[in-house]
């Protein structure tokens, strides 16, 4: 279970990582996305592909190019980053804790908005 999450969130950190990259540099190809990030190029389309359909960024024919939208992504993924950041510490397993604990911490999570 631990490895798919490890999985997800190394595929989020590539596509962050591209989106980086294409506002810096933009407009910017594949070939050198790939380059200067070291992955392989079909692993570059993939992301781009991601970013494209979440209105991120758009393909020109000199390169990939952000779009309106990103402003607002940038700001909400931030908060959302952080609240998943805290969600995902308050999981960690202590082996001394009782049931008790592990209700009062389920109940306090389900209070959450």
């Amino acid at each position: 279970m631990i490895e798919r999450i490890d999985n997800e969130v190394e595929m989020l950190e590539r596509h962050l990582r591209v989106l980086r990259l294409v506002i810096r540099g933009e407009p910017i190809g594949i070939v050198q996305l790939a380059e200067e990030l070291s992955i392989p190029d079909h692993k570059v389309r993939y992301s781009l592909r991601v970013l494209e359909e979440e209105g991120l960024i758009e393909p020109t024919d000199q390169g990939a190019t952000t779009t309106q939208d990103l402003k607002g992504y940038v700001g909400r993924s931030n908060g959302r980053i952080d609240d998943l950041r805290e969600r995902v510490a308050a999981l960690a397993v202590d082996r001394g804790q009782d049931a008790e604990g592990d209700a009062a911490a389920a109940d306090a999570h389900a209070s959450e908005p």
